[in-house]
């Protein structure tokens, strides 16, 4: 496909979708053991000429998830996978990690290209390379394909949606970090304004975009979430609205939210429909992938240039998508919250000295006794993370305890 050498040097340098990430930038300390990210090669025709790498945890089982990875300009799939926490939880919960790479043959600065119609349509160029690496995955590590989602950063945040749009038949879900609304840019001339200031359509007219990339398609959609910075100069925040207008409409819910929640950083959290639509708005942070460096389980990530210090965007996607427990989790339907209140004690099982401690109670009791946390009106057991249900005093689990601070459903 023909390239316009110098305007993609501009749009590299005006930011259409560039992460600038030094050479030097730092890299994750990773634990000592068999797997690492590893060069595929063979794995289809690559009409879009892009490089495949994946990471598959020690112990992967068969039938495994997986999640692809789009790192954003003048970075490499190395640095995305290391800098953004993703292993830590492929390690953790055991699914694969599929790391497309841009050469620079393509884009003088290593970005997918999202605003060339050629590479952003299904059967085509870009999108279809990383469908065929998807396909690879499911044929020779046995991936599940009904449990592969895709995440990516600013022009990989905008592949994201290009991939949500072209393939929803392949796709369960997706995050599109700091990125813009499918086929809003389709060409490098519009893709400055779709950066700032953004382009206004309504949610139908954006709607009608994703839909025309697969016509016909009647197929369950993938569900979405959107991170955006409030101090993106790179990427204007208007495009959060926008993408959430995209998506909200495409999966036939209300632009109004059915429930929001202040998670930490100052992160802002609107959930829409039931739960088919996330819009996390990050306060006062710029362009770049929210992480969390530290040891907790709902940490993650190494800060540096484009992976900012707030929040563990990474560790709330994974549980979004259903990857804590190791199982897709289904959608839970909306329902009214009633004020928590103390309820009957919890029933402790009895178990012989030495055994693990089973304890079941009302998701409330739980969080107030330490044994889960709640984030965005959802309890999550302590140190596996796993999603409980709803944080209120009618949802009732059984937790057991395998170690210090760590618990885990069912007994």
């Amino acid at each position: 496909m023909p390239r316009s050498s110098s305007l993609i040097a501009r749009v590299a340098g005006a930011a259409a979708g560039v992460v600038l990430a030094a050479a030097t930038a730092l890299v994750a300390a990773l634990p000592a053991q068999a797997a690492s990210l590893t060069q595929v090669t063979g794995f289809g025709s690559n009409p879009g000429n892009l490089a495949m790498y994946a990471y598959r945890p020690d112990g992967l089982p068969a039938g495994a998830p997986a999640v692809v990875l789009l790192h954003g300009c003048v970075q490499n799939a190395s640095t995305y996978v290391a800098n953004s926490g993703w292993q830590k939880y492929a390690d953790q919960w055991k699914f694969t990690l599929i790391a497309p790479q841009q050469p620079s043959a393509n884009n003088a600065n290593s970005c997918f290209n999202w605003f060339e119609t050629g590479d952003t349509a299904r059967g085509q160029g870009e999108a279809l390379s990383i469908k065929q690496m998807v396909d690879y995955a499911k044929t020779t590590y046995g991936t599940d394909g009904a449990r592969v989602y895709v995440s990516g950063l600013s022009a990989g945040g905008a592949m994201s949606a290009a991939m949500l749009a072209a393939y929803p038949d392949v796709f369960a879900g997706g995050s599109i970090i700091a990125g813009i609304p499918y086929r809003c840019a389709i060409s490098t001339v519009t893709a400055f304004s779709c950066m700032n200031p953004g382009v206004d359509k309504t949610p139908a007219q954006w709607g009608d975009l994703v839909r025309g990339a697969y016509a016909g398609y009647t197929g369950k959609r993938p569900r979405v979430a959107i991170w955006h910075g409030t101090s993106d100069t790179t990427v204007a925040t208007a495009n959060a609205a926008e993408s959430r207008d995209q998506w909200t409409n495409v999966l036939g819910v209300s632009t109004t939210p059915t429930s929001t929640s202040t998670l930490p950083a100052g992160t802002g959290l609107e959930i829409y429909g039931s739960d088919q639509v996330r819009l996390y708005r990050v306060s006062g942070m710029g362009h770049g992938t929210p992480v969390d460096p530290g040891t907790g389980a709902d940490q993650c990530g190494t800060a540096g240039a484009y992976f900012l210090d707030t929040i563990c965007s990474t560790y709330r996607d994974a549980v979004f998508f259903g990857l804590g427990g190791g199982g897709a989790s289904p959608s839970p339907t909306p329902t009214a919250t009633a004020s928590p209140t103390p309820t009957a004690s919890p029933t402790v099982s009895p178990t012989p000295t030495g055994a693990p401690v089973c304890v079941t109670a009302s998701n409330y009791a739980h969080v107030v006794a330490g044994r889960a946390y709640q984030s965005g009106g959802y309890a999550y057991a302590l140190g596996s993370g796993q999603r409980m249900g709803l944080y209120n005093t009618f949802y009732t689990s059984t937790l057991k305890q395998t170690g210090p601070a760590y618990w885990v459903i069912g007994c």
